[in-house]
């Protein structure tokens, strides 16, 4: 217990301390790791569990959120197989040259060894990159979802070479995972008819654990792998974001766990760290061009090209299960120690250079040239709503009463964003001038054209988005007027000191009406005015 007490006091002092110099927590919590095992502290298997759990949810988390046809997407599965296979190749050489200099962690090594650890390195780090994009706002953007694909094409990669590696094949009851397939009908129609309180996390640990994890542990595959699989068969579906959002400090809190078991476990010597170093000062540079350039070929704008290029320019924590579940005579213990700390390293450096992301844009540009218009991936081109002269951002109820309102009463010309695929094409077959967008992707803005837009409307259903959408409106530079929906009269007062024009609190109104309703209902008189 004493053990345990002084890991959550270190891990907590270290995140402050992160914090505090404008550096993502995780990075305080991995020098927190390093800390204890300075200080002599051994890890204890409660902090194990939590690191698995954090890292399940994650991946469950992730699966929530991802359409399973976008891994057949181009950008995504050529990226990742042709970055994977260079990625190995140029680590595989890089790591033949240290042998060839005589380092001593190198001794007696030989091919299989280099294209190894090449391997073990060509993965990104999906508990980084997610909470990468997450902090910058970008995980439904175009190049945060191709970036997570990327990320799960490696995972599955991942997990291919670790079947083969254990030398033993998944067990026979493995065809069993296959009846997630008509038990997700079950699994959605339980999801849409939960309430909003403490049994929707309940609910989705528990599909992360059971049906996901401990399922396909059962039978012979990789837990995480079922965790992610469970997510996916529910994503899009009714529920599943708010399922998202339940377990978002949940999985935040436990990934502490995960953090602070890579410090904590490996203190690297003096060689373990010059090796490090060099393989990250060399490899890490060559992944970010590597992934800018492919993404660019692929039809992504520049921008949208470097900024998921540079989120994907890390070492992975499958590097260290990879290393783990090689055999002694090809990957031993001391590389282990190298790759966790090559690993940790990389965070630090992709912590600094995600800091800059425009000056990356600049730096790369004669990498990675501007494609034209009509060659651009469709979701990446231009967004031109310059013909109208408000925007609705969100087409709910809400959204497409206030869209009919300044049509017909007001005569504006208005113009509406869905993030909702479906809910766009319905409402294009019913007449209305919409188009899909995210407004609270940053990248959105960039490519908005606003022409002689002068009014923008708020009307997306959670305050938080409304509230993202507002801050990067203003921060692109539009003058115009700004107005929001809110339900509570503090998120109000919120809005218009973060620049709204005005506002209207949803249920001022709505006593109003109900009356009015009611009257109308049981045949009174109602004045015009």
């Amino acid at each position: 217990m004493e053990d345990m007490t002084a890991i959550l006091v270190v891990a907590l002092l270290g995140g402050m301390a992160a914090a505090v110099v404008r550096l993502p927590p995780l990075m305080g919590f991995l020098v927190a790791g390093f800390v204890l095992n300075v200080a002599g502290v051994e890890s204890v298997p409660a902090l194990d569990v939590v690191a698995d759990l954090g890292v399940t949810l994650l991946l469950f988390g992730v699966g929530l959120k991802i359409d399973l046809r976008q891994l057949a997407e181009r950008q995504v599965w050529a990226t990742a197989t042709v970055h994977m296979v260079g990625s190995t190749l140029v680590g595989a050489g890089v790591v033949a040259l240290v042998a060839l200099a005589g380092v001593a962690l190198l001794e007696g090594s030989d091919w299989r060894t280099w294209v190894l650890v090449g391997f073990a390195l060509s993965f990104s780090s999906t508990v980084f990159v997610v909470k990468t994009l997450e902090e910058r706002s970008g995980s439904r953007s175009l190049g945060g979802r191709t970036a997570i694909g990327v990320l799960i094409v490696q995972d599955l990669a991942a997990v291919a070479y670790l079947a083969a590696s254990a030398g033993e094949p998944p067990s026979p009851y493995a065809v069993l995972v296959l009846l997630l397939l008509p038990g997700a009908w079950v699994l959605r129609t339980v999801l849409a008819r939960l309430g909003h309180d403490e049994l929707r996390p309940l609910f989705g640990l528990v599909l992360a654990l059971v049906p996901g994890y401990a399922l396909f542990d059962a039978v012979g595959l990789k837990g995480d792998l079922g965790a992610l699989v469970v997510g996916m068969l529910l994503a899009g579906r009714p529920g599943a974001d708010s399922l998202s959002k339940s377990l978002f400090t949940l999985k935040d809190l436990l990934l502490v766990g995960f953090f602070v078991s890579i410090g904590i476990g490996a203190l690297p010597s003096v060689e373990h760290l010059l090796v490090a170093l060099l393989l990250v000062l060399v490899l890490l540079p060559l992944k970010a061009v590597g992934f800018a350039v492919l993404l660019g070929l692929t039809g992504l704008r520049r921008r949208t090209a470097v900024l998921a290029g540079t989120s994907l320019a890390n070492f992975s924590e499958f590097g260290l299960i990879v290393a783990v579940a090689s055999s002694a005579e090809v990957l031993g213990e001391e590389w282990v120690v190298t790759l966790a700390t090559a690993i940790a390293a990389s965070f630090v450096v992709g912590t600094a250079v995600g800091r800059r992301p425009e000056y990356l844009v600049g730096l790369l540009s004669h990498l990675v040239p501007e494609r034209p218009e009509h060659r651009l991936h469709p979701e990446d081109r231009p967004l031109d709503v310059g013909h109208a002269e408000a925007v609705v951002l969100g087409m709910g109820r809400v959204g497409r009463s206030a869209y009919e309102r300044l049509e017909h009463l007001h005569g504006l010309g208005v113009v509406g964003v869905e993030s909702s695929g479906e809910r766009v094409h319905r409402l294009v077959e019913e007449g209305v001038d919409v188009v899909e967008g995210d407004a609270t992707d940053p990248e959105f803005y960039e490519r908005l054209r606003t022409g002689d837009v002068r009014m923008v409307l708020l009307a997306m259903p959670f305050h938080g988005n409304n509230l993202d959408a507002l801050q990067l409106l203003r921060s692109s530079g539009f003058g115009g007027t700004v107005a929001i929906v809110t339900q509570y009269d503090a998120d109000l007062r919120q809005a218009r000191a973060l620049g709204a024009s005005t506002g209207f609190q949803l249920y001022d109104g709505a006593g109003t009406e109900l009356a009015d309703r009611a009257a109308q209902a049981a045949g009174l008189r109602i004045d015009d005015d």
